[in-house]
């Protein structure tokens, strides 16, 4: 891996955009006639990326930028060869890319190429930031401060905003940033970008940023103190009918030490206005990942969140504050300089005296240092504590262990033209009496080019290794998977490119005897008005290491060590995006367990009156047929959605979801005004049904205030 990462000047170096002081007052009005423009470079000449990446893009795109002591200033001018109004799905902030007319940029401060941020908007106005990591991936939980202002004209759409200093890090004193733009026209079926970038990559790829060159240094952004307090009120109705009123305050600290290295504090946090999960059915033998969406947990996130796989994580934010309050907390990230990250956390939880839970402290530390060209080597330490137990007993003891304790090292490979990626790590679990003290290690090499696409993967994971504050949904096995898969690119006609790809993993016991295996042939077809339809077909193997319900209603389980092999086909089909009417068809049809047969059926359907409603529904049906006692189980998964976006700051979200696998109904309805930049009022109805045979329901009703005061 280490002789992939010989240094080499970044991609598209040439490609250079001079940013100099405005000459005079800008207004973000969306109009882009202010003096100050006129005195500005322009990046026009877009390269297409998909379909192809083959020339030019065929609509026209400019970008200018300017700032001022205190902002970033950017207008960009999208015209349309044709008078046809814009595909937009809403005003909802961190819109869905692929279903939407939209422009992105991508900020690369440090010029790292693995780290940054990402603004943008729809054609209608909706924003849209997010940080960067791991090269090309954006995370949109992460929200900041600032303005912008969207007109649309019948052949022409303007883009303009206003980017403060203090919402962004970079390194002071620097006078080169990497940066790139992309834009995505629905009309024509055409995503464009201000540099070459190769249609396998995202836009998003760092590898392929061009060079904003400012005059001088920007100025340093000097004290950065942001306090965000919030006070909720709330009412609370429980299964057995008790009423309950709640308030909170509490709030964050954000303190930029230096330009790049923030400091942030939180007291009493309350994540009530979070967005719900959403159910899935739920048929598999091991523990179901669903992301963080909490805001403290976000800001260079990744230096916490992405170390190992994302099926072996020795840190997952989700594990703290599970049920239980969270007192209070620190983190401090960021960017020593342009080789070095940091990242520490700790948060404190409070006990719970009637289940003997006691008060739990969190303490992460992540050391990272980019190496060769975009490569980085990483260290990484958790500590979980049980302090002040409610009752000092051995069992509680043994319930909750007084610590658990990881360490690991990391290497994650990146090549300059991102070609190459990969990663490999090793990890030790510590525990009381030596009881979770396990190794974890995994490696893997992928080679993406526009025609083929291969990877090899091998990890184990040993029966003791332990991670409380991690995500490893299962212990005491060695894997080995890998993929290969090639595309064609018709000349002509309406199927844009197809190929196949072959999957394969195998799962064995640590004596290297088997337990698992899958296999699955598929072949894709990507069309030219950007739907796609892909077809499976998969050999599957499982030996049982515990009781298992294959239908995951409360029957029978099958023994361990039982042995159950099956065929299956599945497919899955996506519309083209630019229809008001949109949809996603799948299934799954073949053996199962005990030779029996399941049969799965999925569907999602979408309108949009656009930009204001849209329309969503997520259907699930699960027909399983097995022997006695099980016989035929079948159940449905129904979500719905209703988000109505008034303004881009004004907005209303109902999700009603039913699982009759798990024989729950759940309403929750969520009220949002963006009054100031950042700062917002929430009203938030949550109701959840528990059906026959458990019979119960709870509701809330919760108003939320924040505001983000700035010095």
């Amino acid at each position: 891996m280490f002789a992939l990462n010989l240094s080499a000047q970044k991609k598209n170096q040439n490609y250079r955009l001079h940013i100099r002081k405005a000459t005079s007052p800008i207004v973000i009005d969306g109009v882009a006639d202010d003096e100050a423009w006129k005195n500005t470079d322009v990046a026009d000449d877009f390269f297409m990326v998909l379909p192809m990446d083959d020339g030019k893009a065929n609509e026209r795109s400019e970008i200018r930028m300017a700032y001022d002591d205190d902002n970033i200033y950017l207008v960009a001018i999208f015209h349309n060869s044709t008078a046809n109004p814009n595909y937009v799905e809403s005003l909802r902030r961190d819109f869905s890319f692929g279903k939407n007319d939209n422009f992105l940029f991508f900020l690369d401060p440090f010029n790292n190429q693995t780290t940054g941020f990402s603004f943008g908007s729809n054609a209608a106005g909706a924003q849209w930031d997010g940080t960067m990591y791991e090269g090309g991936k954006v995370d949109l939980n992460w929200d900041s401060k600032w303005v912008s202002q969207v007109v649309r004209e019948d052949t022409k759409w303007v883009f303009e905003m206003a980017l403060p200093f203090k919402s962004i890090r970079y390194k002071d004193g620097v006078t080169e940033w990497g940066i790139n733009f992309s834009r995505l026209d629905l009309k024509a079926s055409e995503k464009s970008s201000w540099t070459p970038i190769p249609r396998q990559f995202p836009t998003a790829s760092l590898a392929y940023t061009g060079v904003l060159v400012w005059d001088k240094p920007p100025p340093s952004p000097g004290t950065n103190i942001s306090v965000i307090p919030y006070l909720l009120g709330g009412l609370n109705k429980d299964f057995e009918g008790n009423t309950s009123n709640e308030t909170k305050v509490g709030g964050d600290v954000k303190i930029s030490l230096t330009s790049s290295l923030n400091l942030d504090l939180t007291v009493n946090p309350d994540f009530s206005q979070v967005e719900v999960d959403r159910q899935v059915a739920n048929l598999d033998r091991f523990e179901l990942f669903f992301p963080e969406k909490r805001q403290f947990f976000l800001e260079n996130g990744d230096l916490f969140a992405n170390f190992g796989y994302p099926t072996i994580r020795p840190f997952f934010s989700r594990r703290i504050g599970l049920g239980v309050p969270i007192r209070a907390g620190a983190r401090l990230s960021g960017n020593l300089n342009e080789k070095w990250r940091l990242g520490v956390m700790d948060m404190q939880t409070a006990s719970i005296d009637n289940i003997g839970l006691p008060n739990q402290n969190f303490g992460v530390l992540s050391l990272q240092r980019k190496v060769f060209n975009r490569s980085s080597i990483g260290l990484m330490f958790v500590d979980k504590e049980s302090l002040r137990y409610p009752q000092d007993t051995d069992s509680l003891r043994t319930v909750y262990p007084k610590f658990n304790r990881n360490i690991g090292l990391e290497y994650n490979l990146a090549s300059a033209n991102n070609l190459w990626t990969g990663k490999a790590f090793l990890l030790k679990s510590f525990s009381p009496n030596k009881v979770g003290n396990g190794i974890t290690q995994a490696s893997h090499l992928e080679y993406k080019s526009r025609k083929w696409n291969w990877r090899i993967q091998e990890e184990s994971v040993g029966e003791k290794y332990t991670a409380e504050v991690g995500f490893v949904p299962r212990n005491g096995y060695i894997n080995l998977q890998s993929f290969a898969g090639h595309l064609f690119f018709p000349k002509k006609g309406k199927v844009l490119s197809h190929g196949p790809v072959l999957n394969t993993s195998y799962y064995f016991n640590e004596k290297m005897e088997k337990t698992d295996n899958q296999s699955a042939l598929q072949y894709g077809l990507n069309f030219r008005n950007r739907s796609s339809l892909t077809v499976d077909v998969v050999d599957e193997y499982v030996e049982l290491l515990e009781p298992f319900d294959p239908t995951r209603s409360g029957k029978d389980s099958l023994s361990t060590g039982t042995k159950h092999s099956w065929n299956a086909m599945r497919f899955e089909y996506n519309s083209k995006p630019q229809s008001l009417f949109t949809y996603t068809l799948g299934g799954r049809f073949g053996g199962y367990y005990l030779d029996g047969n399941r049969t799965n059926l999925t569907t999602e359907i979408g309108y949009r009156f656009q930009p204001y409603v849209s329309l969503t529904s997520n259907i699930s049906y699960n027909n399983i047929k097995l022997t006695e006692p099980w016989n035929t189980t079948e159940f449905w998964l129904i979500g719905s959605e209703v988000d109505i976006t008034f303004t881009n700051k004004l907005f209303f979200a109902n999700l009603f979801q039913y699982n009759e696998q798990s024989k729950n109904f759940n309403w929750n309805s969520r009220f949002q005004w963006r009054y100031k930049p950042a700062s917002d009022l929430f009203i938030v109805y949550t109701n959840n049904h528990l059906l026959e045979p458990y019979d119960g329901r709870s509701w809330s009703l919760t108003l939320k205030l924040t505001y983000w005061f700035t010095k």
